[in-house]
């Protein structure tokens, strides 16, 4: 295998990518980026350099993998999220642009310099993250099930010199007797039988962080009834869910009597964050 240019290497991953991801020439920039330990400006200022044979190996073979729908946060290793660089595993969801919705969201309710703040479901720590980025003097517990999530949501924390607390439990179990002002949560909320769960990055990604019993519905409501006894009075509960769940979530609120409901949309204009306040 012999060194070639970098525009041309990167035009026919570009090709080889365009029939399985709707961003192919971006995953084909940052796999190159990656390979060669550059930023994607460095390899179209410097579009004409050669890739070396054993570089170019390295990237043909993410570039395979990529083809076969491998996710390209899991081939690099990271992704970024609220401006943060966040280290990624398959041991976790991926995080999305949609889920800075609930970011805003949140940081709406925290006006104060302090103030407690959990975070349920926790993967990367991405939420928690980056809220204790926009508000430093917040307490900010992150939790998750599995001992592998919580030991990269300490890792991102320590990357980025965050000090927020990571604790393994299931929801709201194991915690110590405590209140919080606000509670958010990016749960598991799609129906086992959800065609998406074979298509694109999702395939590769734990179903434990995707599938949720009751047609996706049964940990969001598990949250409703359970958020209550943690907040403070006035505290707030904020949940992402699917975009045809909005109803059920501000239902399942009425019923545990918070008030102030409202339903949020993400970039997309669908429905994907439903919030309350427990009076």
């Amino acid at each position: 295998m012999s060194a070639a240019r970098i525009d041309a290497v990167l035009a026919e991953a570009a090709e080889q990518l365009g029939n399985i991801s709707d961003t192919a020439r971006l995953d084909a920039d940052v796999l190159l980026a990656h390979v060669l330990e550059r930023s994607r400006t460095w390899l179209y200022t410097w579009n004409d350099r050669l890739v070396d044979s054993s570089d170019l190996a390295a990237y043909q073979a993410l570039v395979s993998r990529r083809a076969e729908g491998e996710p390209v946060a899991y081939l690099v290793g990271e992704r970024e999220f609220w401006g943060l660089p966040l280290y990624t595993s398959p041991a976790t969801l991926i995080p999305r642009p949609d889920t800075e919705c609930l970011v805003e969201q949140a940081l709406m309710r925290m006006p104060g310099k302090t103030g407690q703040l959990l975070d349920l479901g926790t993967g990367t720590g991405a939420i928690a993250l980056a809220l204790k980025s926009e508000r430093p003097g917040w307490d900010v517990t992150a939790v998750d099930l599995f001992d592998e999530a919580v030991a990269l949501a300490r890792r991102n924390a320590q990357r980025l010199n965050l000090d927020i607390r990571c604790r393994q439990g299931n929801w709201f179990d194991g915690l110590p007797p405590m209140h919080f002002d606000v509670i958010v949560s990016n749960p598991p909320y799609i129906a086992d039988h959800d065609e998406h769960l074979d298509q694109g990055d999702v395939r590769f990604e734990p179903r434990s962080a995707l599938v949720a019993t009751g047609e996706g519905l049964d940990d969001l409501a598990h949250l409703v009834n359970e958020a209550r006894t943690w907040l403070f009075p006035g505290g707030w509960l904020l949940l992402e869910h699917g975009h045809g769940q909005g109803e059920a979530v501000r239902c399942a609120m009425h019923q545990a009597g918070f008030g102030h409901i409202d339903t949020v949309q993400d970039i997309g204009r669908r429905d994907r964050v439903t919030l309350a306040r427990l009076t």
